[in-house]
């Protein structure tokens, strides 16, 4: 039986390869083929049907790196042809290992329409079901040279400015062809056989049952008229197809899917390409398969459509329309969801829902992010408050440590809410529907005998193209096949509310998603990081000062429409491969230019609104955007500071500096490093003793694989202490108020670094600043802060509030968890005493725990402030950095907190006629005012958005400085929530409010 299988399958590999699949298509004849090469950047479809065309043929070399070119195809259907079915092929010279990571075209008819792409699994048109002889053909190939990227290794071809002139493509078949229906479905039959016996063993009747059709069928083909055999041998192979499936068949769920990453391995103007050559496939390949189904996410990827392929966007409606098009995930891009801001990942909703509410009437209820790099646990509250009730991923199944145990389960958020989850057991997004991997799916799914469905997403991702005809030939087979899964090809939603009325009491996962792998996202490309950063607390302010000038000064225009686009900005500059840092240098270089505009556009709306508030005057008025009082200034007003004392200076013994100024005491030795941070009020030391703090420590950085995605953890086993020192410069007060400043310059490898010291006057904080020239390779630069804190966890900010994670190493999944993400705040505290190290930019850190010689235990946080990977960008991170952080000893959660927003949210100086009183005022500060704004539906009313920022129930009065008649308790898109009741007011115009513990809520205030 095992040679008879060998002989078989050897017999059938050479039998296809080289008779059957060539058989498919029976005659040919060349196209006339005409080409113009687009100078620079990619022209309108009208400009290249204008182009002036040079002859061109088969074999000619063309494309240079992230050039286009396009071909005029030109020729006539062959009368001999009429009645057989015609197609054309169309090679660009496709490499068929790697489909959407190479060349891509896109074909248009001379009006300029889209007919459909090609790609390397999908290289014809069709051109007449049934031909009449003579048809003349005249189409216009858009040509994609985008490289090949994917081998990791540094290249200079990330960036338009950089890549080289040489062809990288060399034009192949361009022909007409008469297409086999019959040998192609022959191919098709063959192929799922073949690979369903593979998977099934060696004592399973069926296994052999297949051979000997498999035997059969090879045995009715006339190699030499293989057409004319085809039916005969499809005949042969029936019987062993219908053998319908188990009563306890796995079910599948099967969803057409394209996952197109916005940028990586390249810019985002391709990714507008990347998308219409996709949905145009897939709307052709609706138009003759009413069964298929094809979902797709990323409100930005099909505003584009609207934006620049208005025609191919008005198909795409019409498939919505007809349920075949299934726009899902209601965000505007599949977000990283680690590192983006509380009300940015609200706004990722807020938008996402509003385009596919508006452009078609539809509110997806399924969350769908099945690449990003591991999940905050603050989304679960999120997900449900946005509408929505399910969650789909699949990374977590590319964790290197530990297996998650399920695939359909409850998660739980922070707060306690918690979200329908599937994770699906195929371990892909771009499945192929074979045989092997549907047995994965069913042999892996973790659920087995209380579930019995999964979900598998098929199709070729990221510019591949989408799902195939093979793909659609391959489920149908399987629908009901023995040996094999069902496959059924449905809709996201019908898969969830099937999968969920099944196994309602799944089990649960409590807090995040962490995925144990692409740590160093965390920290790769600083600048994107803070840029990001920077226009999310500018926007707050934006927003902020805007929604109070338009209730307060007449006149005063709210700037909605800007406001909008520059949120759409932002968040598209959080997709899950920019803001983690891990595209080619041309996204990044494009990224740092779009965060300067941001910046600079938010900038005057700041201006414009606190100018409006601040009125004529020569009152020198500070503004406070953030959410707690600071300095006798309100949150979310302005006023004249208090006076807040001095700052002494003094020298140490044995050299260096003594700071002080009634709160804080700071030693810093003579190389320049903190020594002594003393909390004067509670009598105690926030460093362990003889350790230094804000010491900078350099690791070699060469992960086993994903150069910009991942830090392994034996880069902890080699370290350099930066402690030699240029010089040190100290520069007393300016002015009673002003800080004490300690500047230690210091050179190391071919880089320079000054790192500032200053204590404020009436801080309870030591800011710390380090401005890096740096030009290392393959080098991870952190700061350390050893803490005299028995802390048997740490807690890191994340949206809403904060995740607890344990410092000891007990499990293998406290170990995995190395490198770890935290928001403007990690805090580590023993009963009585803590301290926080808060941040303006950094993301990632690392904590880890020591028992000295004296018995105590040393806690040491680190900030990762830079890395320098090689891939895809080679110069990651090269240049100047300036980088901010605070040490907060004695800091409770709620301190960190309020010093996470101060140094985020820094005070502005205005001239004006006198305060500034606060729109909103709340009274418990473990309540945080995470977002004042006007509403989007531009009714006058303001939103405020709430949470609970402690981890336990609070009790908080809402005061709003301008008369309101009711107070709606909304969901993340400002609709009112069901079942809750439109809050009346106190006569005296205060709301009071009771939140548990992270609880988000929202408030829509009527005006009066």
């Amino acid at each position: 039986m095992h040679d008879d299988h060998r002989i078989t399958e050897h017999r059938l590999r050479r039998v296809l390869a080289e008779r059957i699949r060539p058989a498919v298509r029976s005659r040919s004849v060349p196209l006339t083929v005409e080409r113009w090469d687009a100078p620079g950047e990619p022209v309108s479809v009208s400009e290249g049907l204008a182009a002036p065309y040079r002859p061109c043929a088969a074999g000619e070399a063309w494309g240079p790196a992230w050039g286009t070119s396009w071909f005029r195809l030109t020729g006539t259907v062959p009368a001999e042809w009429a009645g057989r079915t015609v197609e054309a092929v169309l090679d660009l010279g496709f490499d068929r290992m790697m489909p959407g990571f190479q060349c891509e075209g896109l074909v248009h008819r001379a009006d300029g329409s889209e007919i459909k792409a090609l790609n390397p699994y999908n290289d014809w048109v069709r051109v007449a079901d049934a031909a009449e002889g003579g048809e003349r053909i005249e189409w216009y190939l858009e040509g994609a040279a985008n490289p090949v990227l994917v081998d990791h290794s540094a290249t200079s071809e990330g960036d338009r400015l950089t890549s080289g002139d040489r062809p990288l493509y060399r034009l192949a078949r361009m022909d007409l062809t008469v297409f086999e229906t019959e040998v192609w479905e022959l191919v098709q039959d063959l192929d799922v056989l073949y690979e369903l016996m593979m998977q099934l063993s060696g004592a399973d009747a069926r296994r052999y049952e297949i051979l000997r059709a498999l035997d059969r069928a090879l045995d009715a083909v006339d190699l030499d008229d293989v057409p004319g055999t085809a039916a005969a041998a499809r005949a042969r192979l029936a019987g062993v197809l219908a053998t319908p499936a188990g009563a306890s068949a796995h079910r599948i769920s099967a969803v057409g899917h394209a996952h197109i990453d916005s940028a990586w391995l390249w810019p985002l103007r391709e990714t507008v390409r990347k998308v219409a050559r996709t949905t145009s496939n897939m709307v052709n390949l609706m138009d003759g398969h009413p069964e298929f189904v094809f979902a797709m996410s990323q409100a930005q990827q099909l505003d584009w459509m609207k934006q620049h392929r208005p025609e191919l966007f008005e198909r795409i409606k019409k498939k919505i329309a007809d349920g075949q098009f299934v726009p899902v995930g209601g965000m505007w891009v599949e977000s990283d969801t680690n590192m983006v801001g509380s009300e940015a990942m609200v706004r990722q909703f807020l938008y996402g829902k509003k385009f596919f509410m508006e452009e078609f009437g539809i509110e997806p209820r399924e969350v769908w992010l099945p690449d990003s790099f591991g999940y905050t646990a603050a989304l679960p509250q999120i997900v449900r408050l946005s509408g929505s009730g399910w969650f789909l991923t699949q990374k977590i199944s590319w964790s290197q440590v530990n297996a998650f145990p399920h695939h359909t389960f409850w998660w739980e958020g922070i707060d306690g809410t918690r979200v329908f989850t599937h994770f699906p057991p195929v371990d892909t997004y771009n499945s192929d529907l074979g045989a092997g991997q549907l047995a994965h799916a069913a042999s892996n799914y973790r659920e087995k005998g209380r579930g019995s469905r999964s979900l598998v997403p098929f199709g070729w991702g990221d510019g591949g193209g989408g799902p195939t005809r093979e793909h659609l030939a391959r489920a149908r087979r399987q629908r009901n096949l023995e040996g094999s899964p069902r496959v059924e090809i449905e809709r996201p939603d019908a898969f969830f509310a099937k999968a969920h009325a099944e196994y309602p009491d799944a089990p649960v996962w409590a807090g995040e998603l962490y995925l144990e792998l692409h740590r160093g996202t965390y920290t790769s490309q600083a600048k994107t990081k803070q840029g990001n950063r920077r226009s999310e607390s500018l926007l707050r302010e934006a927003e902020l000062w805007s929604a109070t000038a338009a209730v307060r000064v007449p006149g005063f225009r709210y700037p909605y429409e800007e406001l909008e686009r520059i949120w759409k900005t932002v968040l598209l500059h959080q997709f899950h491969d920019i803001l983690p840092g891990s595209s080619i240098a041309w996204v990044h270089r494009e990224a740092r230019a779009t965060y300067a505009q941001v910046r600079a556009e938010l900038e005057e709306l700041i201006a414009a609104a606190q100018t409006a508030l601040a009125g004529e005057g020569g009152t020198e008025l500070v503004f406070n955007g953030a959410p707690h009082p600071r300095h006798g200034i309100p949150a979310g007003g302005a006023a004249v500071p208090d006076a807040a004392g001095a700052v002494t200076l003094a020298d140490r013994p044995g050299g260096g500096h003594i700071l002080a100024n009634g709160r804080l005491r700071v030693e810093i030795d003579a190389r320049g490093l903190l020594v002594s941070v003393r909390d004067l009020a509670a009598g105690r030391e926030a460093l362990a003793p003889g350790a230094a703090a804000n010491l900078l420590q350099i690791h070699p950085d060469v992960p086993n694989m994903w150069d910009a995605w991942d830090v392994d953890a034996f880069y902890r086993n080699r370290v350099t202490d930066l402690t030699d020192l240029d010089a040190l410069e100290v520069t007393p007060a300016a002015g009673a108020a002003g800080p004490v400043t300690v500047t230690a310059t210091r050179s190391f490898g071919a880089s320079t670094v000054r790192q500032t010291i200053a204590l404020r006057p009436g801080a309870r904080r030591v800011d710390l600043t380090t401005e890096v020239d740096w030009h290392e390779t393959e080098k991870f630069l952190k700061a350390a802060f050893p803490l005299d804190v028995k802390a048997e966890r740490t807690s890191s900010e994340t949206q809403f509030g904060h995740v607890h994670r344990p410092t000891h190493t007990n499990t293998s999944w406290e170990a995995a968890k190395f490198e770890i993400c935290a928001h403007r705040w990690i805090q580590a505290e023993e009963p009585g005493w803590g301290a926080a190290v808060v941040n303006d930019s950094t993301y990632g850190h690392d904590v880890t725990r020591d028992i000295r010689p004296d018995g105590g235990q040393t806690t040491t946080i680190r900030l990762s402030l830079l890395r320098a990977p090689r891939y895809p960008d080679p110069e990651t991170d090269q240049g100047r950095h300036t980088l901010r952080y605070s040490l907060v000893p004695g800091a409770t959660i709620g301190d960190a907190v309020r010093e996470g927003h101060w140094l985020n949210l820094p005070e502005r100086t205005l001239a004006g006629a006198g305060p500034v009183a606060p729109l909103l005022t709340v009274d418990d500060p473990a309540v945080v005012a995470e977002a004042v704004k006007l509403a989007e539906d531009r009714s006058g009313d303001v939103i405020v958005r709430l949470y609970e920022s402690l981890g336990g129930r609070a009790t908080a009065v809402l005061e709003a400085s301008f008369p309101i008649t009711a107070a709606v308790e909304s969901d993340l898109l400002e609709r009112p929530l069901a079942g809750t009741a439109v809050a009346a007011p106190a006569p005296d115009g205060t709301i009071a409010l009771t939140l548990r513990p992270f609880q988000i809520v929202t408030l829509r205030l009527r005006r009066g």
